[in-house]
């Protein structure tokens, strides 16, 4: 019972660490400046989106599911905290996180399904761009294509998306 305790307490502290420099990556600015993306908070959810995918492809591909649901956690944690930094309260704080958890897991099927460079690129305009075809979603669709190329080939301990593409 003690060593399932001490299990569950090391994946919650390596799911923070992990929330933590997806959430780093994801706040880059030169996604807002170079890649087009919205710096609003439906951008900065989607940016939090495409990172989190690229996490859990990692942690599936290592067959850490209890990690992956630990990482879930984190986000939806962290998603809350937000929520209620910006002065959300308990009443229709339910509500508001169904809405999150639906978008969040329509945008981890969407990028899932993704077969391609193409489909990727498709499914980021569709949700990252809100559906306005920008010409930096090929740069984006590239960088995350070299992301998961980074993940596949790190430590988790030292969560590495990889450079920023250097041409949009």
């Amino acid at each position: 019972m003690l060593n399932a305790m001490r299990r569950s307490k090391q994946r919650k502290a390596q799911a923070a660490g992990l929330y933590a420099a997806m959430a780093k990556r994801a706040r880059e600015p030169e996604f807002f400046a170079r890649f087009g993306v919205q710096d609003t908070l439906d951008g900065r959810f989607d940016l939090l989106a495409v990172h989190a995918w690229l996490v859990l492809e990692r942690l599936k591909a290592l067959g850490e599911a209890p990690l992956s649901q630990a990482f879930v956690d984190a986000v939806f944690i962290g998603f809350d905290e937000a929520l209620r930094e910006l002065g959300s309260g308990d009443i229709g704080m339910g509500r508001r996180m169904k809405k999150l958890a639906d978008a969040f897991y329509g945008r981890m099927k969407a990028y899932g399904e993704a077969g391609d460079e193409a489909a990727l690129e498709d499914a980021l305009v569709r949700n990252l761009y809100r559906g306005e075809r920008v010409p930096a979603a090929g740069a984006m669709a590239r960088y995350v294509m070299g992301a998961r190329s980074h993940l596949a080939a790190c430590d988790l301990e030292k969560l590495d998306f990889g450079p920023l593409p250097d041409q949009v």
